[in-house]
């Protein structure tokens, strides 16, 4: 069962998860990693993975976002680093609370990764990075990020050449997650500095998962070792969407996890519920809305789980994740939306928990790959099956 009291006194703030505790995040991720590296782990594979998670996300899906942002950062170097980059970035995991961070999004690059302005230019045993990454999930928290940056000066150079994955220490000089703090905010323990900080936090307040730190990075000359390059330069792309793959079933399973808890909200508000003397799951059209959340759950979860299995037979599973994360989304933000619908009026505040739900799903539909792209990936699969490619 799940810790329920844990999430819901932060329902609806923007305090970090990290703060509250994290619901002991170090064990539960660096236990991810156990199959990949076998450093003594319990063997957990994407399928069961992917259900700890949606079982985490039932309860809150910005702590779930939390424990899989790390997840996403790590698996680049679960698929690509050496054995040295692994264990000193993966295997401390497990004796270590660490955190990690995926930073290939810009202010202005997100789906369209191929915009990606972030520079890396070699100088001698090491490279320089300089740019900023926007919308870094646990950005302001993480120990390490996975950084996505542009290594060919040719613009006109495809992606599959152009950018270099970089494992980049967060002590690093020069890296800066979040706003920066003027100098002109005052000295350090000024009453004004304290409240303008208050007001304008590093990191980014969102409509929704507001317990996950997300935050922009910006990096000026940040000296990064050739060591600390995974695979080597020009691969870099193809390490970042080939994480994707690994994680968009557990993204799937947050999204079907969080339907599902409005479903359960919603039935029980319609056993609660009178109108015109009976209770409205009595109603036919709230007990059909009912009916048409069960079915969109059940399929999505049926669909993480198939995208979820393929990872663990060790086949490709492109094509599966991408309807899972597509189908997944858009169920969690009709329930979400069908369960305010069925609260009416008290569904539109914060006193009932409905309303944080529908602010929760719509991450879903974005992060980790828009609906829209899933959909463009689903459709290219299909018409290069039918051309024999």
């Amino acid at each position: 069962s799940f810790p329920l009291n844990v999430p819901l006194p932060i329902m609806s703030t923007y305090v970090s998860c990290y703060v509250t505790g994290g619901l002991g995040m170090s064990i539960f991720d660096g236990c991810l990693i156990g199959e990949e590296l076998a450093y003594g782990c319990t063997g957990i594979g994407t399928v069961i993975d992917s259900t700890g998670l949606g079982e985490v996300a039932y309860g809150c899906s910005g702590i779930m976002t939390a424990l899989e942002g790390s997840g996403l950062a790590q698996a680049p170097v679960i698929l690509a680093g050496n054995k040295e980059q692994q264990k000193k970035y993966l295997g401390r995991l497990l004796e270590e609370p660490l955190v990690a961070a995926y930073c290939v999004t810009e202010p202005g690059a997100g789906s369209d990764v191929n915009g990606v302005r972030m520079r890396a230019e070699k100088k001698g045993d090491e490279y320089i990075l300089n740019g900023q990454k926007m919308w870094i999930t646990n950005g302001g928290v993480a120990n390490w990020y996975f950084v996505l940056a542009r290594t060919n000066p040719d613009p006109k150079a495809p992606a599959n050449k152009a950018f270099t994955g970089f494992i980049v220490e967060r002590d690093t000089p020069g890296l800066t997650p979040g706003r920066k703090v003027s100098k002109f905010w005052g000295e350090e323990g000024d009453t004004w500095r304290f409240w303008l900080i208050m007001f304008m936090p590093p990191q980014e307040i969102n409509m929704g998962q507001r317990c996950s730190d997300t935050r922009g990075i910006t990096f000026e000359d940040v000296r990064v070792p050739k060591e600390n390059v995974l695979l080597q330069e020009g691969q870099g792309f193809k390490i970042a969407m080939g994480a994707f793959d690994k994680t968009r079933p557990p993204v799937a399973s947050g999204a079907t996890g969080l339907a599902q808890r409005c479903l359960d909200e919603a039935t029980k508000y319609a056993l609660e519920r009178k109108t015109f003397g009976v209770l409205i799951a009595s109603h036919q059209a709230v007990a059909f809305m009912l009916a048409d959340m069960a079915i969109g759950i059940e399929t999505a979860r049926l669909a993480w789980m198939r995208a979820a299995w393929e990872v663990d037979q060790g086949r490709k599973n492109t094509y599966y994740a991408s309807i899972a994360k597509a189908h997944a989304g858009d169920v969690a933000n009709k329930c979400a939306a069908d369960a305010v619908q069925i609260f009416g009026g008290n569904g539109f505040n914060s006193e009932y928990p409905v309303e944080k739900l529908m602010r929760d799903a719509k991450i879903y539909q974005i992060y980790e790959g828009t609906a829209q792209i899933q959909r463009l990936i689903v459709s290219r699969a299909i018409i290069d099956k039918a051309l024999g490619k």
